[in-house]
């Protein structure tokens, strides 16, 4: 297709809490994934970077400064931020410049040193900022959302806590098998209905925590690509969609909507719009997916994006789960990878980490948790101010 380009090489440094500077885990990402493409630094033409903006948090020039700890060459870089979409931007952006003409290759690299708990508030009382306003006339921090859209599940299709538990048991067992993964511990459901209750619905281990992190891509020609290797991952489609006016369903950082009083709604909402974008761009759909890798910052918002990424239809999700199709081994597996709830967010990587799995799992590289006869995937992510965030990834 004549706007695919190749996952030539990915890597991940293990997520977990290991207190150091960012930086150091982007580049290591950088480099194993530089191995695994079989290139060296100096053959990248352009380095993309994922960022996050905390204060004064040198994420901000995420870009300048892999490049700086990598050893200067004189390529351009650029910086994305789209909160947890900035993986996905900072993909885009890469691709961009490679369809272009601008260069043959590619390094898009994401990582985070996350704070303890959950995401603060930041900045000086900015009273024009949408978050920093919900925390402080809220008080809402982001596991009450997560707790409003539970809430919103189990009034619509009668979703239970137990549906909810079942999504991190069956991520649990996946994460056993992955090496990258935080969190590699079996829970089962009576101990996730026992940890604390954060936001009701939903209990301590329905949410997904703040991690350390990185991942890293690298991007090139499909020509380029084919000098090195005979079959190379494609990567098909990505989608940064928007959402559209009027915004009539409730995300964060915000807590009012529009009014749909005298304009109708879109057609499509816009989580739905945002791997049907990419399933559009990519010339398929969701019946040619063998596994999908999804943002699961609480297990029920996994649910939710089984709808929306057009695995089932509306109400159906808990159906889908409770009959295996989501588990390795069933008929489209979802978070192979073990997801966030194994992994916790390190947001300028998360969105990158998924691309890596899918990498992984289209080579047949993804050991113990290889779904059989992968060929294509799907991912489905969201950042904050509406920021859509989709890759499909294919032989």
């Amino acid at each position: 297709m004549a706007n695919d380009v190749a996952s030539l090489g990915a890597a991940m440094h293990p997520w977990g809490k290991w207190g150091r500077n960012f930086v150091e885990y982007g580049v290591q990402a950088a480099n194993d994934a530089l191995d695994d493409a079989g290139l060296a630094w100096k053959d990248i033409q352009l380095i993309a970077g994922g960022e996050t903006v905390r204060n004064g948090y040198p994420g901000f020039v995420s870009g300048a400064a892999f490049a700086q700890a990598l050893g200067w060459t004189g390529v351009p870089v650029v910086s994305s931020y789209g909160a947890c979409a900035s993986g996905t931007q900072a993909l885009a952006t890469a691709r961009a410049h490679i369809l272009a003409g601008m260069c043959d290759v590619a390094l898009v690299v994401g990582a985070d040193a996350a704070p303890k708990g959950f995401f603060a508030p930041t900045g000086a009382g900015n009273k024009a900022d949408p978050d920093w306003l919900r925390f402080h006339l809220l008080g809402a921090t982001n596991p009450i959302y997560f707790g409003l859209w539970a809430r919103r599940r189990m009034d619509l299709y009668g979703a239970t806590q137990s549906d909810f538990a079942k999504v991190k048991v069956k991520n649990s067992r996946h994460g056993l098998e992955n090496p990258n993964a935080r969190y590699k511990k079996e829970v089962t459901e009576e101990a996730i209905l026992s940890s604390a209750l954060v936001s009701d619905p939903l209990h301590l281990l329905d949410i997904c925590a703040t991690s350390d992190g990185g991942a890293a891509i690298v991007l090139s020609s499909m020509e380029y690509a084919r000098k090195l290797s005979t079959d190379p991952v494609r990567i098909r489609a990505i989608s940064t969609v928007t959402p559209q006016y009027p915004s009539d369903v409730i995300e964060m950082p915000n807590f009012a909507t529009d009014s749909a009083h005298s304009v109708p709604s879109p057609d499509t909402s816009f989580r739905d719009s945002i791997a049907g974008n990419a399933y559009e761009e990519a010339g398929l759909g969701p019946e040619d997916m063998s596994m999908a890798e999804v943002y699961d910052l609480s297990t029920a918002l996994e649910l939710d994006w089984y709808e929306n990424i057009g695995l089932c239809k509306p109400g159906e999700a808990e159906k889908l789960l409770n009959d295996g199709d989501t588990t390795i081994g069933g008929r489209v597996p979802v978070n192979p990878s073990g997801g966030l709830s194994c992994f916790g967010e390190a947001i300028p990587a998360q969105a990158i980490a998924q691309v890596c799995e899918l990498t992984w799992q289209i080579r047949g590289q993804a050991g113990a948790r290889q779904v059989e006869g992968a060929t294509a995937g799907v991912t489905a992510n969201q950042g904050l101010f509406g920021h859509g965030s989709s890759v499909i990834v294919s032989k």
